[in-house]
This record gives C-alpha cells, sequence and structure tokens, in this order.
C-alpha cells in the first residue's frame, strides 16, 4: 500500500495539440486522528474555451481505503457569471455526513486504480458503491482494458489500461479510460466524449519496491515432525510402503537374496574392522565399471567421490 504514496503530474491535450491545462494527483502518508491513512491531493485547472476553469480535491483515506473526509473545490470563472462550488464529506461513526454535494468523490477511486495498476488485473464485476454527477447513489465499476505501448517523452513504454464507468439515474454513465505505468504512475487519462487528453510527458523516477512491504514476514518454527499427528502418521505409512517395495524386489530377485546371505555369512566368519574394504573386494567381480585389478582404496576413494 505505501508504494502507491507519490505524485503524479500530466498535461492535458486538446483535439488541436493546444496543452490547455494540467492534471496532478500527490498520495502522502499521514495520519487522521493519530491513525494512519492517506492524504490524496488532486487538481485539475485549464482552459475551455478560453474559460478559466478547475478542480481540486483534499482527501483523507483510510489504510482500509476509506473515505475519512474530503474537500471538493469546483469553479468556472465566467464572465459576470463566475461559479465556486464547494463540498465537504467527513465521515461520522458508520456515517457520512455532506454539507454540500456537486460531484462524485474522486479521492479513493484514485488510489484504487493505483493499486489495481501494480497488480496488473482487474477482478471481474468489481464494483464499488459512489455518487453520480447529481449527488445520486450510483455503481462505480472497473474494467481492465489490457495492456499496449505508449510514448512518453523520447521513450516508448507498455501501460496497462483500466476503465471506469459511473453510472447515472438522470444521464447517460461516465467512462474514463486510464493507463498505467508498472510502478502505479498515471500515464494517461481520458473521459469518453471528451476533446481533452491528459497524457504524462516525461517519465518519472522508478519506485524502489518496498520489499519488506511485499514478503509477508513469518518466524521460523522449528519443525517437530513426531509431534505432529498426520506428519507421523504420514512417515509411518511411507515406512511401510518402503518396507512392503523392498520385500516384493528381493522376493522377485532369489539370487539377489542368496547374493547377500552369502555377504552377511562370509563377513561374519572374518569379521574384519573396516567393513567398507571388505565389501568393496567382495563385490569388486560383480562391478561392470571397475578394472579386475583396481584395489579396495582405490574403489573406495571412487565411490567417495561419487557422493555429492
Amino acid at each position: 500500500m505505501r508504494r502507491c504514496a507519490f505524485a503524479d503530474s500530466l498535461v492535458t491535450l486538446s483535439d488541436t495539440g493546444r496543452e490547455p491545462g494540467e492534471f496532478t494527483v500527490t498520495v502522502l502518508m499521514s495520519a487522521y486522528e493519530d491513525e494512519p491513512c492517506f492524504l490524496v491531493q488532486a487538481n485539475s485547472h485549464g482552459f475551455i474555451d478560453h474559460i478559466p476553469c478547475g478542480t481540486s480535491i483534499t482527501a483523507y483515506i483510510s489504510m482500509a481505503l476509506e473515505t475519512l473526509e474530503q474537500n471538493h473545490h469546483e469553479y468556472v470563472k465566467l464572465q459576470d457569471h463566475p461559479l465556486d462550488k464547494k463540498c465537504h464529506i467527513v465521515r461520522r461513526g458508520e456515517e457520512m455526513v455532506m454539507n454540500k454535494v456537486v460531484t462524485e468523490g474522486q479521492a479513493s477511486n484514485l488510489l484504487i486504480m493505483r493499486i489495481l495498476a501494480q497488480r496488473r488485473t482487474v477482478p471481474e464485476n468489481m464494483v464499488f458503491v459512489s455518487f453520480d454527477t447529481d449527488s445520486r447513489i450510483s455503481a462505480s465499476a472497473y474494467k481492465e482494458l489490457g495492456e499496449r505501448k505508449q510514448q512518453v517523452g523520447s521513450e516508448t513504454v507498455d501501460v496497462f489500461g483500466i476503465q471506469r464507468t459511473v453510472e447515472s439515474i438522470a444521464d447517460i454513465p461516465a467512462t474514463w479510460h486510464c493507463y498505467f505505468l508498472p510502478d502505479g504512475h498515471l500515464a494517461s487519462r481520458v473521459q469518453i466524449g471528451s476533446p481533452v487528453t491528459m497524457k504524462l510527458t516525461q517519465l518519472p523516477a522508478v519506485l524502489e519496491r518496498d520489499e519488506k512491504e511485499d514478503k509477508a514476514a513469518f518466524e521460523k518454527k522449528p519443525l517437530l515432525w513426531e509431534e505432529d499427528m498426520e506428519l507421523y502418521s504420514k512417515f509411518l505409512d511411507r515406512k511401510e510402503e518402503l518396507k512392503a517395495s523392498h520385500a516384493s524386489y528381493v522376493r522377485h530377485l532369489p539370487e539377489l537374496k542368496a547374493l547377500l546371505a552369502d555377504f552377511l555369512q562370509f563377513l561374519l566368519l572374518r569379521k574384519p574392522e573396516d567393513i567398507f574394504s571388505f565389501a568393496a573386494e567382495y563385490f569388486a567381480p560383480f562391478s561392470s565399471h571397475m578394472d579386475p585389478g583396481c584395489s579396495a582404496a582405490q574403489m573406495k576413494k571412487e565411490q567417495e567421490s561419487q557422493k555429492p
């Protein structure tokens, strides 16, 4: 989750190639009422038909991706008729208190898409509760768009696409296509039907992966398989299985039984100090890869060298 804390900066491009504005998103680690959380700041400023307009969002998002508090500000500087709307949302227990609602909450959505982009996958039928532009409760659905190539500055990079659609009762659904770099940085963003596209113009610095976060740390405990009933039962079953297999092998090869009996009888008669050398000399005539004149010491040395 902490790997989602970084800044994005994109320029908005019109159909004619002009740059009428910019779009920035910053996620920082913070605290809200002494609890760790994310501080999300998103700003979009520019011109539409030479009219200044913009939107800014500042929100505190819990580690469970719940909105704790959010301030939304939207403005359009029309001549003689300026428009300025503000909305404040705050969580009170299990309820959300809104002073004035003009648009949907965007902050948690930005974090959700960063997480999905870093995982390079979007679960099927992924839907969250959201608000449409008329402040009505609606569904916010996510869909994977796959990978494609995108030009960023002088380089061509692989980007992963996510589609987000917010349903509306009174209007047509609003759909955005967003493409992300492997580390979660936003590479492009466009609302379907809008003549403006937001694009990344310069590759950001590569984020270092937090190995401690990626790999859960588990305390190493000694394996006492004798005290584990399941493992001990498997051990006994395997032991009996091997004994039966070995006995079957000996039964089907009577010459092996006779050979081992002769060796044991000869061993008990001689009672050698070095059993290994004695066995090597005894079985030397049966070896297909040993020279007949090879000594016991040489055979022992060769067999030792073949051990792993």
